[in-house]
């Protein structure tokens, strides 16, 4: 079984559930999930864990996001993208580049954002795009978004095209909407590519047609990102053979069976200060907390399986 993470290029007309299926597929394995889900007309970056490394999924959620973007206003439709039906359409010619600029830049920082009707999100446990299709519209309410960076990269009115790097639960079908309101022509999404998720870019992706071709080449897993290695920011911390047995089944230990850790022998440690825990052969185990109340570090989340399994 491989574990790890994978960078995989999502093309058009794919679910990020196609992608799941198709790398099982691929792979031989069942033990695969995604980060996050990309629109089937959208495209890009869409990490993907395998064996181990699903425990790294909701995790990974969290993560920042860069995704290059085209608006195109004065029209609004009910998908808030050029696939769905069109509500309303409005002249735009009297938007100057400095305007749609000013009021495009002006997204920049925190602002509450309404999820869209057609969207995963889940509301009393029915999926809003489930309740959309079936002409159903709940209310929604405002959720905090930050825009951290928008680099206009051109602008063609009615077009414009950008490059928006978010946090998470950030709709861009949604800041597209926002701004046509704003400028008060409506707007919608026409074309969507996700270029970054934390260290993973689009340069870096694989389609699944060369994923395929290198797993029967024997490479794939040379590309995968070990599961520590997508906790770095944590201090590795090594322990003594006795409390590495422990640690495996989830107990706490304390300062003092530790071996060493990162690059120095000593820490002093903030309360909920995370830490990558290994065994005295550089074995990764679990990520632990350490608790300033208690003393002694509590277990976060385990990566140790015993007995390994096979798929």
């Amino acid at each position: 079984m491989m574990h790890g993470v994978l960078n995989i290029y999502k093309e058009k007309g794919f679910t990020s559930h196609d992608v799941v299926a198709k790398l099982r597929r691929i792979t031989g394995q069942k033990k695969i999930g995604h980060t996050g889900t990309l629109d089937p007309e959208a495209e890009g970056v869409l990490p993907v864990c395998l064996g181990k490394a699903t425990r790294l999924c909701d995790m990974l959620t969290d993560k920042d996001k860069t995704y290059e973007t085209v608006l195109l206003l004065g029209q609004a439709t009910d998908t808030q993208d050029c696939t769905g039906k069109i509500l309303t359409q409005k002249d735009t010619s009297f938007l100057t580049e400095d305007q749609v600029k000013a009021e495009v830049l002006s997204f920049q920082g925190e602002y509450e954002q309404i999820p869209p009707m057609y969207s995963a999100l889940k509301i009393n446990g029915k999926k809003l795009y489930e309740l959309a299709r079936d002409g159903k519209e709940v209310e929604r309410k405002p959720r905090k978004v930050r825009i951290h960076q928008i680099r206009i990269l051109d602008v063609s009115l009615p077009r414009v095209r950008m490059e928006v790097t978010c946090s998470k639960g950030t709709y861009i079908r949604t800041l597209c909407q926002d701004i046509g309101e704003k400028l008060g022509c409506g707007g919608c999404m026409e074309s969507l590519v996700r270029t970054r998720v934390e260290r993973f870019t689009r340069e870096e992706g694989l389609t699944l047609a060369r994923a395929g071709e290198e797993m029967e080449a024997g490479t794939l897993a040379a590309r995968l990102v070990p599961v520590d290695r997508m906790l770095d920011g944590r201090t590795r911390v090594y322990l003594k053979p006795a409390a590495a047995k422990a640690v495996r089944n989830g107990n706490p230990f304390w300062p003092g069976d530790i071996l060493w850790q990162g690059e120095n022998h000593f820490q002093d440690w903030q309360d909920k200060e995370e830490a990558r825990v290994y065994d005295e052969n550089r074995n990764f185990i679990a990520v632990y907390a350490w608790q300033e109340a208690e003393q002694y570090f509590k277990i976060v989340k385990m990566f140790f399986d015993r007995p390994e399994s096979d798929n």
